[in-house]
């Protein structure tokens, strides 16, 4: 950002920007750790997620979204696993051109999300890079002793179910680059800011048998969870649900259908429910008004298999992003 290129030290730093973001167990960030404290009956649930610029956001992102989203896909697995936040650790490794403005508005961007969300700051580190710009985040959570949603349970005959609209961010990308339209700005949004179901995955341990979020893609991930639970599954295209941003940017160029069902970054939660437990899941699903769509099934095998309205198989080439 142009303007300010003072250069907080790195005590300064912790003190004016990031002790106020402080949980009361992170004593202002002034001793060497923190800590966290369980309810009875509470396990602990920690998560880990890094971006880096030009791989997981653009160098030009506004950095209060850069930071809502670093903080937002770690309580989108939290939300996979059905815990509520708690806490979380902040990595930075910062190369010369981020200067004082830049790391305002990213504490500015976890101050807000703080707010919204209920979880503060625990401890971290800085260090300086000569690379690109790299973040980390480690998140705490707490649910349920026991009761943690895990990708091992799906079996045959369960119904595959996933939250909200999918493609956008994959097509958001896409837009930021120029390559897709965007009039309204939806698909950069939800690419730049996802929305972590955390309402809705703090009933799913009683409900689904098995979930994660949509991180590297629908396909793909639906493949982890079938993976883990030694089971195959079978998504109909024609059911998977889309915004009409991403209805009307496939009317123009039908090929994006591979970006929409292989594409990253939604952050939705796909998983499967034993069909005695759907009508439960519509009514919590109804309660914190969020959609929820009937997309497949698990089936004996493995893998997944997607095909259109005519059973035709249509699996698409590329079923995910590959940080390998």
């Amino acid at each position: 950002m142009p303007g300010d290129t003072r250069r907080l030290g790195e005590f300064e730093l912790i003190h004016e920007l990031f002790a106020p973001l402080a949980a009361p167990g992170a004593f202002g960030l002034t001793d060497d750790a923190a800590i966290i404290s369980p309810p009875a009956g509470s396990d602990v649930v920690v998560t880990k997620d890094m971006m880096v610029s030009g791989v997981h956001f653009l160098p030009t992102d506004p950095p209060d979204l850069v930071a809502r989203k670093l903080l937002r896909v770690n309580l989108s697995d939290l939300a996979a696993m059905g815990a509520i936040p708690h806490g979380y650790a902040l990595g930075l490794s910062l190369p010369h051109q981020i200067d004082d403005a830049w790391l305002r508005a990213f504490a500015a961007g976890l101050a807000a999300d703080q707010r919204e969300f209920g979880i503060a700051l625990l401890g971290g580190d800085t260090t300086s890079t000569p690379g690109p710009l790299t973040l980390s985040l480690t998140a705490f959570g707490l649910a349920r002793a026991g009761r943690l949603l895990r990708r091992s349970g799906a079996r045959p005959g369960d119904v595959v179910f996933v939250t909200g609209t999918i493609g956008d961010a994959a097509l958001g990308l896409r837009a930021l680059r120029g390559e897709v339209d965007d009039p309204d700005g939806f698909l950069a949004s939800r690419y730049r800011l996802p929305l972590p179901r955390l309402a809705l995955g703090a009933t799913l341990p009683d409900i689904a048998s098995a979930g994660l979020d949509v991180s590297d893609g629908l396909v793909a991930d639906l493949g982890h969870l079938c993976a883990v639970s030694g089971v195959g599954a079978v998504i109909d295209a024609t059911l998977v649900p889309m915004s009409s941003q991403v209805l009307r940017a496939l009317d123009r160029e039908p090929a994006l259908i591979e970006a929409v069902l292989g594409g990253g970054d939604d952050y939705e939660l796909v998983f499967s429910v034993p069909p005695a437990n759907i009508g439960e899941l519509e009514r919590h699903a109804s309660g914190v008004d969020l959609a929820v769509t009937r997309i497949g099934s698990i089936e004996a095998g493995e893998g997944v298999r997607v095909i259109d309205g005519t059973g035709r198989d249509i699996t698409p080439r590329t079923t995910g992003f590959r940080h390998r």
